[in-house]
């Protein structure tokens, strides 16, 4: 047999193979490995379809959460603005309302001076003057409140800080709450450190805190018992205490204690009055001065203790700024008072005229202006909120003509804002008293203000 029939035998299927070709041993290799990468490149597209399917999802996901954020954001900002809307209406209404109640309150306070020059004119006149000045100096207080109330929340409550000895400080608080003290015949104890210590803030507000504290004490503590009033520096701080033995805190209301509008007990007769401010009042205070202020009390019937913690001055300056001596009259002045309220300007000119000076009326700002022009006055006192011209073009008007000599310009409003004061500086006034005005206070003011 021939090599060429030899070689087509031996490619001719046998039945061994049962019909089909054999391959060499390293094509077979290469067509496994071939098949392999090829499933391993299928596996790779499917997982790479899966992502492609979970990054589709996510970039949905992200969309719709980006939507969410722009309308939440869109949200949150409408709803501050909204509360900024609000919290300025709130503050523009407690500011237009303690205008409105300083206005009555002004010329039944100076009515209430007016019957304190006359007590023997009549036996009953003592104890009518002693009501209708507590009375006044209630309400008065809670007028100022109902606007600290707006600067607490608003957080825009001022301070005119200087160098004060801490027991000047006491003696202010203890000068405004004695009057609730003796009502009650309670008994103060202040126990202050020896050396001198100087707490660098605002008087006014300082004196305040501790007040508040004092007539809280007084309210909650039955008769004839012991509030005190203890003082210990700590390092670089002191820690003022007002300690009673009272009605006390209950446990679940002392976290909440300082908040603002929150209160303890109250009898159905509400003989403990107030808004519920004082105390908030005395932690922001406390707070803005760089200090703190804490309660402790075991409970209900077991007395409280407040303390607040103020830094000390860096220096010793107990000696500055002592209490304003009441400065003595030199001589009488022609004033002129121009209000619109015919009691409050009859009442004012009545006590300055009891206390020797000349005075005329105005009941409008272009009378004022006119009289102004007729007349020298040394001192013009002017109602900001008159009819027909305020009292800033009032004064505007009359700096404009340059008086010879020129007034004094005192400024008498119920507003008791910043801006106020602003507005009434820039118009040219050199002074500015907020209703109801305490005679001493003005006349003083005049004393110190007027060249001699």
């Amino acid at each position: 047999m021939t090599d060429e029939n030899q070689a087509g035998l031996s490619s001719t299927p046998s039945a061994n193979d049962g019909g089909q070709t054999s391959l060499p041993a390293h094509e077979s290799e290469q067509l496994q490995q071939r098949i392999t990468e090829l499933l391993a490149q299928v596996a790779e597209l499917h997982e790479a379809g899966k992502n492609k399917d979970v990054l589709e999802d996510l970039v949905v996901r992200l969309r719709e959460a980006n939507q969410n954020l722009v309308i939440a954001t869109l949200s949150a900002q409408e709803l501050q603005a909204a509360a900024e809307a609000s919290h300025h209406r709130q503050e523009e209404f407690l500011s237009m309302l303690a205008h409105e109640l300083r206005n009555p309150l002004a010329p039944v306070a100076m009515a209430a001076e007016l019957l304190g020059k006359i007590m023997g004119a009549h036996p009953q006149i003592p104890k009518l003057h002693g009501i209708i000045t507590r009375q006044v100096n209630h309400m008065t207080r809670l007028v100022d409140d109902l606007l600290d109330a707006s600067r607490v929340v608003t957080g825009k409550i001022e301070l005119k800080k200087s160098a004060l000895p801490l027991s000047q400080i006491i003696d202010s608080a203890v000068e405004t709450s004695r009057p609730f003290i003796d009502k009650r015949n309670q008994r103060l104890s202040i126990d202050l450190p020896v050396e001198p210590v100087v707490i660098y803030g605002d008087l006014v507000r300082l004196s305040q805190v501790f007040s508040n504290l004092l007539i809280n004490a007084t309210k909650f503590t039955p008769e004839f018992e012991l509030i005190t009033v203890s003082a210990r520096k700590l390092g670089n701080a002191v820690a003022i205490s007002v300690k009673d033995n009272g009605m006390g805190i209950a446990p679940e209301i002392q976290p909440f204690i300082f908040d603002l509008f929150t209160q303890g007990f109250r009898a159905l007769d509400r003989s403990q009055g107030g808004l519920g401010i004082g105390l908030a009042l005395v932690r922001t205070i406390a707070e803005i001065h760089g200090g703190t202020a804490t309660v402790r009390s075991a409970g209900t019937g077991f007395g409280s203790e407040f303390t607040v913690q103020l830094p000390i001055a860096a220096e010793a300056a107990a000696n500055q700024n002592p209490s304003a001596a009441k400065v003595s009259q030199a001589r009488y002045y022609q004033i002129l008072v121009i209000e619109d309220n015919a009691d409050a300007n009859d009442t004012l000119s009545d006590l300055l005229t009891l206390e020797g000076h000349a005075t005329s009326a105005a009941f409008d700002g272009p009378s004022g202006v006119a009289l102004a022009k007729e007349n020298s006055y040394d001192i013009i006192i002017c109602d900001i909120g008159l009819p027909g011209m305020n009292g800033y073009e009032v004064v505007k008007q009359l700096r404009h003509l340059a008086l010879k000599p020129m007034p004094c310009f005192i400024a008498l409003s119920g507003y008791n804002q910043e801006q106020n004061r602003h507005l009434a500086t820039e118009a040219g006034f050199d002074h500015y008293l907020v209703k109801p005005i305490a005679i001493d206070t003005l006349l003083n003011l005049l004393a110190s203000s007027v060249p001699q």
